[in-house]
């Protein structure tokens, strides 16, 4: 028997959802607690709260993943049971999440047809590519149906997963903060997609995002989570970005941004004609000439695997350079600990848990690894033991790291918890280069507060700092100088004062 194809006729009408009394227990902990919002049909809303605000845990119970321990949900307002994200796919319902799920070795156009749960045993490709044509022409953009995903650009890989969910006739999306790996053009231009769908009600949308701007620019209604409920919201027009970041964090008092000091320093770091080999071992890494001066944030931006974690990995002697050369105040730098301790370098890597931390050791030994073997200028060869938990008890209290105690392995601490701990360290005593990798990536909105600050401090009491982000925002935010990394190489510089984002992001898109 021959299964027909996708039907081309026009996708049906946006719908409603609504959560009705959500609770969801995992064993003592209430990760959710009678959460009641209703996303009207044809609107775009967004769903905003810190990490661990139970944003996550409410879109899984909408899907199907949990199984909430109480409470209801109505599509179209009909009371709807969902044991699976089958029933939830059946139902209408769909989600992109923030990391791709496409077969990269697979074309656009295989992709789309294999998604189907009505695929043939074998495919009628002339029918299957006349009916995605129909598709296709339907839409508002498109994508290369005969390019493997692989070789896609990532802002096209996040369109195709938003086209599957279509494709499919998801009527509702959730999207799980989708421009995660997109330029700021190719994020607004996504985004502007989504909002035409919802304006001519072809699709209702729920967004989980920590960009306000995003937010301003598309949503026409916000949700704030904070510990598991629902505290407010409304139209965004209504609402300022400080009313939102105040209903995100409660009482908590936000951490203000130090002010920048005028600092007019010498070159601390210079990198000198360094080639070493990608990640693959296919391309190298060539950076002709980066310096970074006292009392300056140099940022470098660029999408996720253009090179710059493998410079990184370079600077923190991690990664052997085939030619070039690293110094540090005049002198060769090979990352060794005693030339850290000489040049008074600290790093924050990307994922500290995994690149800076043992993480079965407790909070207080990660926190004097920098110090254990060295006291008063002098190397030591016993461990001591009270020094260790005096300074872990100063640095955890100055720092703010909830922990329930000194002796908790630091793998059990949150990701904010871990970040502001290896901070700690990195920023006690004297500190004359800093380097960081994506210091605030997946961290709620006051921990990122407050690590700016101190990152910011560092810079105005005269460290030389290199910070390297796939954030534009923080980029911006923080930076003196930005530099551009695109397919290995820095292929741009601005000063941060007057930077065009446009330019910045027409260069991270390799538009050079």
């Amino acid at each position: 028997m021959r299964v027909p194809a996708l039907d081309p006729s026009p996708p049906q009408h946006a719908i409603a959802v609504e959560t009705l009394g959500m609770t969801m227990r995992f064993g003592s902990f209430t990760a959710l607690k009678d959460v009641s919002i209703r996303i009207p049909a044809g609107s775009f809303h967004v769903l905003l709260g810190e990490n661990g605000a139970g944003k996550s845990t409410l879109v899984k119970c909408m899907m199907g993943f949990y199984k909430p321990t109480s409470g209801q949900m109505t599509v179209d307002g009909r009371e709807v049971a969902v044991p699976d994200p089958r029933a939830a796919h059946d139902l209408g319902l769909g989600m992109v999440y923030q990391h791709f799920t496409l077969v990269p070795s697979l074309t656009a156009a295989e992709n789309l047809v294999i998604s189907r749960k009505d695929v043939p045993a074998r495919i009628d490709w002339e029918r299957e590519r006349a009916d995605l044509a129909a598709f296709m022409a339907r839409m508002p953009f498109s994508v290369p149906l005969d390019v493997p995903v692989g070789r896609l650009a990532a802002g096209e890989k996040q369109k195709l997963e938003l086209l599957k969910q279509l494709y499919l006739g998801r009527r509702f999306l959730i999207l799980d903060e989708p421009t995660s790996v997109l330029t700021p053009a190719e994020a607004d231009e996504l985004l502007g997609m989504v909002r035409g769908l919802t304006t001519d009600g072809t699709l209702t949308c729920l967004m989980i995002s920590h960009k306000f701007r995003e937010v301003t620019a598309f949503a026409d209604e916000v949700s704030v989570l904070r510990r598991g409920e629902h505290v407010g919201g409304g139209k965004v027009a209504d609402l300022s970005t400080a009313e939102m970041a105040a209903m995100m964090i409660g009482e908590k008092e936000l951490v203000r941004p130090a002010a920048r000091l005028a600092v007019n320093g010498k070159p601390v770091m210079t990198v000198s004609g360094a080639k070493a080999a990608d990640r693959s071992g296919l391309k190298t890494i060539e950076i002709g000439d980066l310096k970074v001066k006292s009392g300056e944030i140099v940022g470098l931006a660029g999408i996720s695997g253009n090179g710059q974690m493998e410079l990184m990995e370079i600077l923190s002697g991690q990664r052997p350079l085939m030619e070039g050369a690293i110094k540090v105040c005049g002198l060769p730098f090979h990352a060794t600990r005693s030339e850290a301790r000489q040049f008074n370098v600290r790093y924050l890597p990307e994922e500290p848990l995994r690149n800076a931390c043992a993480p079965k050791m407790s909070v207080a030994e990660n926190i004097f690894f920098r110090d254990f073997d060295f006291a008063g200028g002098k190397p030591k060869f016993w461990l001591n033991g009270r020094r260790m938990a005096e300074l872990a008890a100063r640095l955890v209290g100055e720092y703010k790291v909830k922990t329930a105690s000194l002796a908790t392995p630091i793998a059990a601490l949150s990701g904010g918890n871990v970040q502001r701990a290896v901070l700690s360290r990195e920023l006690n005593g004297a500190v004359d280069l800093l380097l960081i990798a994506n210091p605030c990536f997946g961290l709620d909105f006051s921990a990122v507060a407050e690590i700016r600050t101190r990152i910011m401090a560092a810079r105005n009491a005269g460290a030389a700092v290199l910070l390297i982000s796939e954030d534009l925002d923080e980029i911006l935010e923080l930076s003196d100088r930005i530099l551009v990394m695109s397919e290995g190489r820095i292929v741009f510089e601005t000063p941060a004062a007057g930077a065009d984002i446009g330019e910045i992001g027409k260069h991270m898109a390799g538009h050079h």
